[in-house]
């Protein structure tokens, strides 16, 4: 499970939003992105710029998985994980169950006295 993230997401938001209003102020992103930073009290230019890439990748601006495929994928594996633990439970107890009726079981009694 992810740590709660110390920044609002309106915060976020906010500073995605200013890094591209000002970005032709500045000679690069980067140096728009420091100036926001540092405007907005984010910690490192880093921090930002991680927010501004999820922020292009979720508009189809730039290639990768959206933030609602990856929290679909991180679901769909959770999901994957427990319906195996459920299975394994499954055949253990089938397992157990049949070792029983066999040691009760006429026919299976008679299977192993041969």
């Amino acid at each position: 499970m992810s740590r709660p993230s110390n920044y609002p997401p309106e915060l976020r938001e906010r500073a995605v939003r200013m890094v591209a209003e000002v970005r032709p102020n500045y000679g690069s992103q980067w140096a728009a992105m420091e100036a926001v930073a540092s405007k907005l009290g984010i910690g490192t230019t880093e921090t930002l710029r991680k927010w501004v890439r999820r922020a292009e990748v979720d508009a189809g601006a730039r290639p990768g998985l959206s933030s609602d495929e990856l929290a679909e994928i991180k679901r769909l594996k959770r999901e994957n994980a427990e319906l195996r633990r459920a299975n394994e439970t499954s055949h253990a107890r089938w397992g157990q169950a049949a070792a029983v009726w066999s040691a009760c079981s006429p026919v299976g009694k008679a299977m192993s006295s041969r």
